[in-house]
C-alpha cells in the first residue's frame, strides 16, 4: 500500500466486515442526489423570482454562479477538514447544511435571504463533492467504474427532479418559495444513512492505522491541470444550461409547455449516461475516444440549438453528451490515483479550478441576454467550448497511452 497522507487509512478487511457494500452504495447514491436540486430548481421558477424580487438576468444568474464559486473556492479545504473530522462526518455535516439552506427558502421575501441560501448550499456542496471520490476509492476501490456510474446517475437524477418537478410544485403549492424548499426531502432521507456510516466508522476505529506524510493537492501534476480545465469547460456548458435552458428554448420559438418537456428530456437522458458509458468502455476501453465522441455529441446538439432546428434531437444529444462527459471526467482522477486520500485531493483540485471556471458561464449568459435579448452568441460560445474539450482530450490521454 502506498503511503500518501497522515490521514487515517483503514484496514480494508475489517472495514468491509463492518460496513457492507449495500450501505456504501446507498449512502453514496443519497449523498450524490443532494448535489444538484438546490441549483437545478432555480431555473423553472426564475421568471417568478425575477418578477417578485425585481432581479435582472445577470443578477439572478448569481443564484447558480454563487454555489459554483463556493464549490471552487472551498473544495481544497474539504480534504483538510476531512483529515481532522473524518470523511464520513464532513459529508454528514455537509448534508445537514444543504438541508438547512434549502429549508430556509420557504421564508424568502427578499433577495439577500435568497442569495444567503445559495451561499450556504454552495458551502455544503463544496465540502461534500470532492470527498465522494475519496469515499468511492476508500470503500469500493475494486468497483470504481460501477460506483462512478451510480454517482453520475444520482447527480443526473437530482438535476432531473429539480428541473422538472419544481414548476409543477409551484403551481400546486401556489408558492415558488415552498417549491424550492421541497428539495429538503433528499437531505432528510440521506442523513440517517450517513449517521449509520458514522456509527460504523467509530466501531471500526480500533483497526485503523495512521501514517505521517502530509497530504498535498497535485498542483504540479500536468494531468491534474488538464482534468481541471476539462471539468471547468464542462461546468461552463452544463451549469449555463441548468440556469437558462428553459428560456433558451422559449426564445428559439418553443412554447413554454414544450420547453418544459425538453428540459425534462435533457435531464432524464443524463440519468443512464453513466451506465451507458460503463457499458461502452467494456466494448471499447479507450477513454480518449469516448471523451472526443462525447464532446462532439454535445457540440452537435448545441449547433442544432443555435440554428433552432431539430430541437428534440438537439436536446437528446446535449443531454447524452454532457452526461457521458461527466462520468468520464470523474472516472479519470480515480484511475490516476491509488489511495482514497489521493483521489480526494485530485477531485478537490479538479473541482476547485473547474467550478471557478464554470461559475462564469451562467453569469455571462445572463449578462449577454440582458444586452442582446437572445442567446445566439452564448450558444455559439458553448459550441466552441465543446470543441475545445475534444481538443484537450487529446492531451489528457495521449495516443501512446491508449
Amino acid at each position: 500500500m502506498r503511503i500518501q497522507s497522515d490521514a487515517i487509512i483503514p484496514l480494508r478487511t475489517s472495514k468491509e466486515h463492518v460496513i457492507g457494500p449495500w450501505l456504501v452504495a446507498a449512502a453514496l447514491f443519497m449523498a450524490s442526489l443532494n448535489l444538484r436540486p438546490s441549483i437545478a430548481s432555480i431555473a423553472p421558477v426564475l421568471s417568478s423570482i425575477q418578477q417578485d424580487l425585481g432581479l435582472s438576468g445577470a443578477v439572478s444568474s448569481l443564484l447558480v454562479s454563487i454555489p459554483l464559486l463556493c464549490m471552487g473556492l472551498l473544495a481544497p479545504f474539504s480534504v483538510q477538514l476531512s483529515e481532522r473530522l473524518g470523511m464520513e462526518r464532513v459529508i454528514t455535516l455537509s448534508l445537514l447544511l444543504i438541508g438547512t439552506s434549502t429549508f430556509l427558502r420557504i421564508f424568502i421575501h427578499s433577495a439577500p435571504l435568497l442569495f444567503l441560501t445559495a451561499l450556504l448550499s454552495g458551502f455544503g456542496i463544496a465540502m461534500m463533492g470532492p470527498l465522494l471520490s475519496g469515499f468511492i476509492k476508500k470503500y469500493m476501490a475494486d468497483r470504481v467504474p460501477s460506483m462512478i456510474a451510480l454517482y453520475s446517475m444520482a447527480l443526473a437524477l437530482g438535476a432531473a427532479l429539480g428541473s422538472s418537478l419544481t414548476s409543477p410544485l409551484q403551481w400546486k403549492l401556489h408558492s415558488w418559495q415552498t417549491a424550492l424548499s421541497f428539495w429538503l426531502i433528499p437531505a432528510i432521507l440521506a442523513l440517517p444513512l450517513w449517521y449509520g456510516m458514522q456509527r460504523r466508522q467509530i466501531h471500526a476505529s480500533a483497526t485503523e492505522v495512521s501514517f505521517s506524510r502530509p497530504l498535498k493537492l497535485p498542483w504540479k501534476t500536468g494531468k491534474a491541470w488538464l482534468l481541471a480545465i476539462e471539468f471547468g469547460l464542462l461546468s461552463v456548458v452544463f451549469y449555463s444550461l441548468l440556469g437558462w435552458f428553459p428560456l433558451m428554448l422559449i426564445t428559439a420559438g418553443i412554447s413554454r409547455l414544450h420547453a418544459g418537456f425538453m428540459v425534462t428530456l435533457f435531464a432524464i437522458t443524463q440519468i443512464p449516461s453513466g451506465m451507458i458509458m460503463q457499458m461502452l468502455l467494456k466494448v471499447h476501453p479507450s477513454r480518449r475516444s469516448w471523451l472526443i465522441i462525447s464532446s462532439s455529441m454535445q457540440a452537435t446538439g448545441l449547433l442544432l440549438l443555435f440554428f433552432s432546428t431539430f430541437l428534440w434531437p438537439a436536446v437528446l444529444l446535449i443531454g447524452l453528451g454532457s452526461g457521458m462527459l461527466f462520468a468520464l471526467v470523474n472516472l479519470l482522477p480515480l484511475e490516476a490515483t491509488s489511495t482514497p486520500e489521493e483521489a480526494a485531493s485530485w477531485a478537490a483540485m479538479t473541482q476547485c479550478f473547474g467550478f471557478l471556471i464554470g461559475a462564469g458561464g451562467p453569469f455571462l449568459l445572463g449578462l449577454v441576454y440582458d444586452r442582446m435579448g437572445n442567446f445566439k452568441l452564448s450558444i455559439l460560445g458553448m459550441v466552441l467550448v465543446s470543441v475545445l474539450m475534444g481538443v484537450i482530450s487529446l492531451f489528457i490521454i495521449p495516443g501512446k497511452d491508449e
